[in-house]
């Protein structure tokens, strides 16, 4: 379990300082992996990372996800519940009732977070929110939303 909480780790470390604002980063994979076991983390942490990060360009190129009618309402599964805490599912409910997240991008949350296939805390939540907004189109507004959420916890929600 301490492995996978280090992918997170290495999902964060990632994202902030390659790419926010430089997807070109993922195509230096070996340079990457070289310069994140300089930094400390270890070789397995890293190729889960990156494997996680394509799965997660995989699920959007794939557009596999149906939209659901906005009448309808998200039961969340024993397996998301196991994982996710009640502050974590009322923080993504939060969210897509903000019209931060979308039907489809909480399902490709969803999926990310039970591809780590361990609990989160809220501040990891919010770093895997903002990872997935920021890799799917049309959702610039949203990233912005949750990068200022992320960075400068400006913003109070119902938990």
């Amino acid at each position: 379990m301490l492995i996978k909480q280090s992918v997170v780790d290495v999902l964060m470390f990632l994202f902030e300082e390659y790419l926010g604002d430089n997807n070109e980063a993922m195509d230096e994979r070996n340079n990457m992996q070289v310069l994140l076991e300089e930094v400390g983390f270890q070789h397995q942490e890293i190729d889960q990372a990156f494997n996680w990060l394509e799965d997660l360009a995989l699920l959007r190129e794939g557009g596999d996800y149906i939209p659901a009618q906005t009448d309808s309402i998200r039961i969340f599964s024993d397996v998301e519940k196991n994982i996710l805490d009640d502050e974590s599912i009322g923080f993504l409910m939060f969210l897509e009732q903000s019209d931060v997240l979308t039907p489809i991008t909480r399902e490709l949350v969803l999926d990310r977070i039970i591809a780590l296939d361990l609990s989160l805390d809220i501040e990891q939540l919010k770093w895997i929110v903002m990872i997935v907004l920021h890799t799917h189109p049309g959702e610039e507004n949203a990233f912005a939303w949750m990068e200022g959420l992320v960075f400068n916890d400006v913003v109070d929600y119902i938990q």
